[in-house]
């Protein structure tokens, strides 16, 4: 039998602001991604998890129209702030999964995607905790599963003890490589990077830590 996912946190806070709201009944159906097995087509392909109020997901979809840009966040007020910063800038590469990023992940086929970003997750700090964490070994086996070859998965966290065992679960899976060749790859953001509002509040205990992963090219096997 298959145990559901369970999504833990909040999904919502504060009232949604009425423009807010409206995009989530009129905006929404038309972008969200729809339940059940999900293929983005062969296109390049992009996925979020846990966009926060979307303001780096609109950012690279607007740097990038000839992706497309997916983003899974559970929380309801991030995903009617995402709603504002898509219909703001009128982007047509972007579509939506308002749940549990982990659901999305098991709906997509192998090698679908090209980049998978994960910044700032929930660090879940205290150690009874720590098993709600995003980023484990099940996170990185299915991550190699999506990635196509030479596809990349960037995670940051700015909670040290988090960087440190998502690096080990990362490490342990073969069809991953760490692209990181000095200390600066992970102190310092890539070029890529769009700052969010969360990772400029520095509410963790460490400086933000940048984890870049490469999935591995398939070789053909010898005639």
């Amino acid at each position: 039998m298959t145990v559901p996912i369970r999504t833990f946190g909040r999904t919502r806070s504060r009232a949604i602001k009425p423009a807010q709201a409206a995009l989530l009944e009129t905006l929404l159906p038309s972008i969200a991604i729809p339940t059940g097995p999900f293929d983005p087509g062969p296109g390049e392909v992009w996925l979020e998890i846990g966009f926060g109020g979307g303001e780096h997901l609109a950012a690279q979809a607007a740097r990038h129209p000839q992706a497309l840009m997916l983003g899974a966040e559970p929380f309801q007020n991030g995903v009617a702030s995402a709603l504002r910063h898509v219909d703001a800038a009128g982007l047509a590469n972007v579509r939506l999964w308002p749940g549990d990023g982990r659901e999305l992940m098991a709906a997509l086929p192998d090698a679908s995607l090209d980049r998978i970003v994960v910044l700032f997750p929930d660090p879940w700090p205290k150690t009874r905790h720590h098993k709600r964490r995003l980023v484990g070994e099940a996170f990185a086996g299915e991550a190699a599963r999506l990635l196509k070859p030479d596809g990349r998965l960037r995670f940051a966290t700015d909670w040290a003890d988090y960087a440190h065992q998502a690096l080990a679960a990362l490490l342990a899976c073969p069809a991953l490589t760490w692209t990181a060749v000095r200390a600066d790859d992970w102190r310092i953001a890539p070029p890529d990077h769009v700052t969010t509002r969360y990772e400029a509040k520095r509410l963790g205990d460490c400086a933000p830590i940048w984890l870049e992963f490469r999935r591995a090219s398939v070789k053909s096997a010898p005639a």
